[in-house]
């Protein structure tokens, strides 16, 4: 495979020169014309074709030798464009039936899997994003079956994400795609972004784009946010939970000037009050408090095909978890009772310019630049962690063409540093670790398209980084359209970083475990840095079915480490830390059924297997805590938009995981032993949203309505200060079941 990237990085540049054809699609109205995303374009008698994005936009390359383009969108009459140039095409589909005009959101996709992307790429609009609560970047991936969101730990809440079947520090992770939950901000930052502020996602699997840098292992995921110009001039959506959670979140957004807009984005979220639902003495989720503010200011002048953002963002993050009855003021590093608290300060500021060539569509330039520092105290028990870091980010883009548009290419460089600063150990004997990561890489990407049945796109990047070397990453990734509304895509790909074993493997500390480092010749810790090689085949297949639209979609694929830092759990007295010898892989399969069942109804129906195996000290084991086996389903659906009656719209989401490995106990006493496998479980959440007009609507909902919980999550919890004291061992919900009730109400600019 490695071999067959730098083979088709030589197919031909030479070709006639074509063109671009851009456009949108909207739905017919009198007045206002909304954008359709995810209808069908394509070139008739032709594999050639697209689907629009959430904006309704499409582009598709253009051949004076195409004439009929045609447009479609299920409940609407399909219409065909007779096409004699490349100038950009407006068109509105009528309803085949007469409906409301605002029906739209009835049919629009919430979530869909690009068909025309060269990548396996999955996106998520804002729609998705208003199914559940979502609180915070990491709880929006509960509807999405790519995503797998679990539990940390006993103690702190925090859930942490898993892509292919591994943990999210081989996720990149990017916010307007910039690598930002990283290093420091590994463990909680996902929890940083609040859901409200955030326009998109885009979830990558497998070998992502050399653009984005050298990190992805198992996959991208990339977040919009909200941008001034389309945001709501004001926007309030007020949150509280049973679970004692309360949560605001406002948009205000000004119009400066023809050119130039600003918004604040402000979010603040708090919990007050204890729960101890299972009697352990021990918080079932932490006392909380978070202030988070953004300043984005947007300058756009499509005139000069410039557009550039500047962004300033503060947060303030407390936690406290621990016993219930631990007082920081007077129990903080003693034994009187077990306590902990996360105190995380942090400040982002970015801006990025961006210019597109209005002569020449093909041709634009981007540059972005971002400075973070990232301050977190914490202490757990006796035990103390503390972080900061330090961060300078910086890159630019040129995108061009290569004779003519069959060949496209991005290319640019990039520069990273990272300064870390750590203290761990005991309050009174914690050691320090400190280091600069410096890494500055160039990048070519290079896409051909046949026009027919074929798309490659081949990514080389070399960096230079003062700890990992000099070195190269390829990607490469295929698309063949064998026949209509199919795709078969491939990908391979290689990753390589530096694991924050402290800052990803933060739960350790809620335990009496010690910490062990071996193998400590390397430069990061002592370890070497971690190396894997990404292959994945993807199939994706559009029908219809009983007159309705429906797609299926399978993908497998394996992560092959040629070096991984291990984290051995194996020995329930310590964690072990130390470079792999023998084998570890992640072996990933998904199959999964998106049909529009009946006018406005969706249902999206998932399985997925994984074997994730590692060569532990003791032999090659089952990576714990992963389920080999799980089933996703969502159905939802919405009433059509009367001005009378306003909409409902109602969605439930069910989640079952098989049994689950644990890490070995059999050393401690038996009272203190834990099972080799969990039990299977099955969550389910739902939530119903009353829509009264375009600018207020109300909604209610239930997360784990099954009331799964773990009765006892915290081993040894009878005996905090002990040897066997752990709150690792977590693989479902500890509150049990919570309600929730919102609002939202919006004020449009225009």
């Amino acid at each position: 495979m490695k071999h067959l990237f730098f083979v088709l990085c030589l197919l031909p540049f030479l070709g006639l020169a074509q063109d671009t054809l851009k456009g949108e699609v909207l739905e017919a109205h009198d007045t206002n014309p909304l954008p359709l995303a995810g209808a069908n374009v394509y070139w008739l008698n032709t594999a050639i074709g697209t689907v629009t994005d959430i904006d309704g936009q499409f582009e598709l390359p253009y051949n004076s030798a195409y004439k009929q383009l045609v447009i479609s969108y299920v409940g609407f009459t399909t219409d065909t464009l007779t096409i004699t140039s490349a100038a950009k095409v407006s068109h509105q589909l009528k309803p085949s039936t007469s409906l409301d005009a605002v029906e739209l959101t009835s049919r629009k996709k919430s979530t869909s899997i690009s068909y025309s992307n060269v990548r396996q790429v999955i996106i998520m609009n804002s729609d998705e994003l208003l199914k559940a609560a979502c609180c915070n970047l990491c709880e929006s991936f509960e509807t999405n079956p790519s995503i797998d969101v679990n539990f940390a730990d006993a103690l702190t809440g925090t859930r942490q994400i898993k892509m292919l079947g591994l943990s999210s520090p081989y996720i990149l992770t990017a916010i307007e795609s910039v690598p930002s939950i990283r290093g420091a901000a590994q463990t909680y930052g996902l929890s940083f972004i609040p859901g409200t502020w955030v326009e998109s996602i885009q979830i990558t699997k497998g070998a992502g784009s050399v653009m984005n840098g050298f990190e992805s292992i198992s996959g991208e995921i990339n977040a919009k946010l909200q941008k001034p110009v389309e945001d709501s001039k004001l926007f309030v959506n007020a949150y509280g939970a049973s679970n004692g959670r309360l949560e605001l979140n406002t948009h205000f957004n000004t119009k400066l000037s023809d050119k130039l807009f600003t918004g604040v984005l402000v979010h603040g979220n708090l919990r007050d009050r204890a729960f101890d639902k299972n009697d352990d003495t021990f918080l079932d989720m932490p006392l909380s408090k978070q202030i988070n503010v953004m300043n984005r200011w947007q300058y756009v002048d499509l005139d000069k095909g410039i557009v550039s953002f500047l962004n300033i963002r503060v947060l303030d993050d407390d936690k406290q978890t621990g016993q219930t009855d631990f007082n920081p003021d007077t129990d903080k590093f003693t034994i009187r009772y077990w306590g902990s608290e996360i105190d995380t300060r942090r400040l982002d500021v970015s801006g990025k310019f961006s210019y597109a060539n209005p002569e020449l569509s093909y041709q634009s330039i981007d540059a972005q630049i971002n400075y973070s520092t990232h301050h977190q105290d914490s202490y757990f028990g006796q035990t103390v962690y503390n972080i900061n870091q330090n961060s300078v980010y910086a890159r630019a883009i040129y995108s061009s063409i290569l004779g003519n548009t069959l060949n496209n290419f991005k290319t640019g460089i990039n520069f990273s540093h990272d300064h870390y600063d750590e203290t761990v150990g005991l309050y009174n004997n914690a050691q320090q670790y400190e280091r600069d990561e410096n890494s500055i890489g160039a990048f070519f990407e290079y896409h051909y398209d046949n026009l027919n049945n074929l798309n490659v796109t081949a990514g080389l990047r070399v960096d230079q980084s003062n700890l990992l070397g000099l070195f190269v990453t390829p990607r490469l990734n295929v698309r063949y359209i064998p026949w209509a509304k199919a795709s078969v895509k491939a990908s391979v790909g290689r990753g390589k970083r530096s694991a924050n074993i402290f800052a990803e493997n933060q739960m350790m500390f809620a335990s009496s475990r010690s910490i062990a480092i071996t193998n400590a010749n390397g430069k990061i810790y002592g370890l070497d840095p971690e190396i894997a090689w990404n292959y994945g085949l993807s199939f994706m297949q559009g029908f219809t079915l009983f007159g309705s639209e429906a797609d299926l979609t399978l993908d497998a694929f394996r992560t092959n480490f040629e070096n991984q830092v291990v984290v051995d759990w194996e020995d329930p007295s310590k964690v072990q830390f130390y470079n792999l010898e023998g084998s570890s892989y992640a072996n990933s399969f998904q199959a999964e059924l998106n049909y529009n069942i009946l006018k406005g109804v969706d249902w999206r129906l998932a399985y997925k297997f994984y074997d994730v195996k590692t060569q532990y000290s003791t032999g090659k084991l089952l990576k714990p805590l992963t389920s080999k086996h799980r089933f996703f389903t969502n159905i939802a659906y919405e009433t059509p938009h009367t001005a009378k009656g306003g909409q409902w719209k109602f969605d439930t989401t069910y989640n079952w995981q098989g049994e689950q490995r644990l890490s070995s106990t059999v050393s401690n006493p038996a009272a203190y032993q834990l099972p080799e496998y969990t039990p299977t479980i099955g969550t389910l959440n739902a939530q119903i949203t009353k829509v009264f007009s375009e600018h207020f609507e109300v909604y209610v909902g239930g997360e784990n309505i099954t009331n799964v919980r773990l009765e006892n999550p915290i081993l040894a919890a009878d005996d905090p200060f002990g040897a066997y004291f752990d709150t690792t061992f977590v693989y479902g919900p500890i509150f049990g079941s919570t309600y929730y009730a919102g609002l939202r109400y919006k004020l449009h600019q225009h």
